[in-house]
């Protein structure tokens, strides 16, 4: 498979997953073709991310960052990238040994079909680890909407009864986040530092109410991704389209359309211009005078996301980065994030970080007393978050920092330049 047409594959699983199954269920394959032509090359994705984050990055807590030595970053990642692949091939396995208690046909090029293509999603998802914060619940999107892939493919590649494909996701998903908990430990006690994961799953929302009638229950996570997948299908046939007349305008409305839709957008959004949105910075924060700020607004894939950071200091110690950030085009997946975020606590002896939400708005924070660093974000509607981070007197001046924001003026604008297809 080629570069082209792992491409198209990619872009199909994911946006036209209901029509593709069957495809890719009827093609011609081998183990050996399959791990050549698209497992080796979308699998290595999350890995080079997570070799970025935890060697280049880094992992910050309580004023800490932490980063992998090169070395054993680069042992890890190859370590984590055979064992990942090593995965594939047992998940698959067990598939396979599983279909006939589902009422599925045993077929071992089938099952590997299943476990690749389910997995593309959270495997491209997985590169949004280097992203702080916000990243980890892209990532935990991507593992749920990967779900939803293994139940819309199981009908078409094992052949089991449709009234059966959610029980037969729902054994091997449970195996396989054991077994990807278990790659976990391995892959850090070679690095030195803990791989970070999870998944926001409680159960599986989906029911058979009758014969092969099998719904998904729309308000729930999966669902809304069902319905992300379904806005999707028809902005694609728009991309091929576009791409078949040649017109590059058109193109490009498509490409932004078809980016809105995966994205839960359900249209094209401009984000906010830098010159706007450096003006939500105020000049001091109290004593602490601004010394530097800077804007910018990037395009990437139909989507825009535009950002604006200034910095601010007494002379001394007390030093605060407060930024503004509109994630526009990717305002869809912010959302989707932030309905899965998980309430959690951590508390040591001299600190604390916490995720939860108030008066509908999801807030980070976390404080440390020896160093006198930290750092508190909150996101507002859905679409922009407001972070201020550094060393200073305690949390609540940081609150103050974020607080200086127009917060309501800002989130009233959730909804500029979004573009309705």
């Amino acid at each position: 498979m080629d570069s082209a047409k792992i491409i198209e594959r990619v872009r199909a699983i994911l946006t036209t997953p209901k029509t593709e199954w069957p495809i890719a269920a009827a093609e011609p394959a081998t183990v050996g073709g399959l791990y050549a032509g698209y497992i080796a090359i979308i699998a290595a994705l999350p890995v080079i991310g997570r070799f970025i984050k935890s060697t280049l990055i880094g992992s910050s807590f309580l004023g800490v960052t932490v980063r992998a030595p090169i070395g054993s970053g680069i042992t890890g990642m190859v370590l984590q990238y055979v064992l990942s692949l090593v995965l594939v091939y047992v998940m698959a396995l067990i598939i396979h040994a599983l279909a006939p208690t589902f009422g599925g046909q045993k077929d071992m090029v089938q099952s590997l079909k299943t476990v690749a293509y389910a997995w593309t999603a959270s495997w491209i998802a997985g590169m949004a680890v280097i992203v702080p914060w916000l990243g980890m619940l892209v990532v935990i999107a991507g593992g749920i909407y990967s779900i939803y892939l293994l139940y819309l493919g199981l009908p078409h590649t094992m052949k089991c009864p449709p009234d059966k494909a959610g029980g037969y996701t729902a054994v091997s998903i449970v195996i396989a986040i054991v077994l990807s908990w278990i790659i976990g430990l391995i892959v850090a006690g070679v690095i030195g530092t803990a791989v970070l994961g999870g998944a926001a799953i409680g159960a599986l929302p989906i029911s058979s109410d009758s014969g092969n009638a099998v719904t998904v229950d729309g308000n729930s996570a999966l669902g809304k991704l069902a319905a992300i997948g379904q806005r999707a299908e028809q902005a694609s046939k728009e991309l091929e389209a576009a791409q078949r007349s040649g017109d590059t305008k058109a193109q490009s409305a498509a490409m932004g359309k078809m980016m809105g839709a995966v994205s839960g957008t359900n249209g094209s959004v401009e984000a906010l211009a830098p010159d706007q949105i450096k003006t939500f910075l105020p000049e001091s924060l109290g004593s602490l005078k601004r010394t530097s700020i800077s804007a910018q607004r990037n395009n990437a894939m139909g989507m825009q996301v535009s950002d604006a950071t200034a910095e601010y200091s007494n002379g001394g110690r007390q030093q605060i980065s407060l930024e503004v950030t509109d994630t526009g085009g990717a305002k869809g997946f912010v959302a989707m994030a932030a309905a899965m975020a998980p309430e959690e606590e951590k508390q040591t002896d001299h600190g604390y970080e916490k995720t939860y939400t108030a008066d509908g708005r999801m807030i980070h924070e976390q404080w440390d007393t020896r160093s006198g660093y930290g750092e508190y974000s909150v996101v507002l509607g859905q679409r922009f978050t407001v972070k201020a981070n550094g060393h200073a007197d305690n949390i609540d001046q940081l609150k103050q920092a974020v607080a200086s924001v127009d917060l309501a003026k800002l989130e009233s604008m959730k909804d500029a330049g979004v573009k309705s297809n």
